[in-house]
């Protein structure tokens, strides 16, 4: 069996690799997933975020690396049981100079710029929190986010806090700063075609076998994920 799956570059989670291979705890597990149900062949494919889910529809691959469960991709995907569960976070300059704490610090009294990717839910998260259009900077990828703010123009990128703990460690100048979740922390789930019901019925039986155990723990730890986010994803199992 050949297993197509799609990813973009957000480490810890997913990236490519000095050696040019997909790497990250969500490949790890995709991985082991997908050859505990047989999977002999699995291709990992680089996409950008915008194109995860049209890409999907498309039959260009066959499922997409795990990424925040939304009302609006369920209406057009399928996914799978959660596999993480996560609270946002910010990047900002070392020294946090514009004192930037949590989406409120991005109001209309401020000119503080906030990096966002489009589509992703931290967008969503600070037009909700009352964020101002003109104070939001879209950006292809994490990449793009993290080069505009180290060259000053932009003032922090919004992403996931333990994604973000991964930039800082990698960029000199960088800080991590974890807001406190509006309600509770959203889960994450591989996603796959609607039709496609096999393969997620067997990704779904492989994941309620495999996450929380020792062997998942100790290879996801490598990337800084730890019980908070993989026991509030088994609690959000329905």
């Amino acid at each position: 069996m050949r297993v197509r799956v799609a990813y973009v570059e957000e480490p810890p989670f997913y990236s490519t690799g000095a050696d040019g291979h997909a790497t990250g705890s969500d490949i790890e597990l995709a991985e082991v997933i997908l050859r505990s149900i047989g999977a002999s062949t699995i291709e990992f494919i680089p996409t950008s975020f915008g194109e995860l889910l049209p890409g999907l529809e498309a039959a260009r691959w066959d499922m997409n690396v795990p990424i925040f469960v939304t009302h609006e991709r369920a209406l057009r995907v399928a996914f799978s049981i959660p596999v993480w569960s996560l609270v946002d976070g910010l990047v900002v300059r070392s020294g946090n100079p514009k004192e930037l704490t949590d989406y409120a610090s991005f109001g209309p009294e401020t000119d503080a710029i906030l990096g966002v990717i489009p589509g992703q839910v931290q967008l969503e998260s600070a037009l909700a929190a009352g964020v101002p259009h003109a104070q939001l900077r879209e950006f292809e990828n994490q990449p793009a986010a993290i080069a505009s703010l180290l060259a000053g123009e932009i003032d922090a990128f919004a992403a996931t806090a333990v994604g973000n703990r991964s930039v800082v460690e990698t960029h000199e100048g960088l800080e991590a700063v974890e807001l406190a979740p509006l309600h509770t922390a959203p889960s994450g789930a591989f996603s796959f075609r609607k039709d496609n019901i096999e393969l997620l019925g067997a990704v779904n039986t492989a994941l309620r076998n495999y996450l929380g155990t020792g062997d998942h723990r100790s290879r996801v730890a490598v990337y800084g994920i730890g019980a908070a986010e993989i026991d509030g994803a088994i609690r959000d199992r329905t």
